[in-house]
């Protein structure tokens, strides 16, 4: 565990002179239950997440984790919250527009098609959605709530201080993504994505692991994404 701790702290700096942030997700051997209850993650978790466009502080603490073996990605979301908003509602509702709630955003080649967001309020309602395509060069917006990640698992456990979530991705569902170029991992593989947190408490917050510079496309910035390495 210690030695992953270093190893986290290592990427994170070596990523400080960059914009776009190296995030490693360390390969684990841990069988990993997919409950909300965090108390047995043993995967590091990141710096607080910061406001998405200006790079200040947000006013109430996000972190995220990841973790992988052979068959899954894993993620666990850790949001401090003071004021909970939102409430349980049916798979695929636009919780985005209403409802506290993380979200995750992975595009591997960067390249703005053909990659998913994956989104989960703090009463375990989610959306899974495929963005074909978000600029003019390859057509336009255009998105697609039908799309559904098979076996996809997604929960969240109101504590104390807020809640924490976590999430279970197959890779074998993420391969039949056509023209997604979502291979299955290997040590070194490397991603491209980012973390999010929307907060509809006293003011609207938005949050995310990697801030951005550009504001032509909201929280849609396939080019200034987060890489994300699958390692050991």
């Amino acid at each position: 565990m210690k030695f992953i701790q270093i190893a986290l702290v290592f990427f994170l700096m070596c990523s400080t002179t960059n914009h776009s942030q190296t995030i490693p997700i360390f390969k684990t051997n841990q069988k990993l239950i997919v409950d909300g209850d965090l108390s047995d993650w043993e995967t590091p978790f990141s710096h607080p997440f910061v406001i998405h466009n200006t790079f200040e502080k947000a006013s109430q603490n996000t972190t995220v984790s990841f973790a992988w073996n052979d068959e899954n990605l894993y993620i666990a979301f850790r949001s401090l919250d003071s004021k909970i908003v939102g409430s349980k509602q049916k798979k695929d509702f636009p919780i985005f527009k209403t409802d506290d709630l993380v979200e995750i955003f992975i595009d591997p080649d960067g390249d703005g098609q053909n990659y998913i967001e994956i989104g989960v309020n703090a009463f375990s309602t989610n959306y899974d959605m495929l963005l074909k395509c978000i600029s003019a060069e390859c057509g336009g917006w255009k998105t697609s709530m039908a799309f559904d990640i098979e076996e996809l698992e997604t929960i969240s456990k109101i504590t104390t201080d807020g809640f924490c979530t976590e999430i279970k991705i197959p890779f074998s569902s993420l391969e039949k993504i056509e023209n997604g170029n979502f291979k299955k991992p290997e040590i070194g593989t490397k991603w491209k994505g980012n973390a999010f947190r929307i907060d509809y408490g006293s003011n609207t917050e938005y949050f995310s692991l990697q801030p951005y510079k550009s504001l032509k496309f909201g929280f849609h910035q396939p080019n200034e994404f987060a890489v994300f390495e699958f390692v050991e």
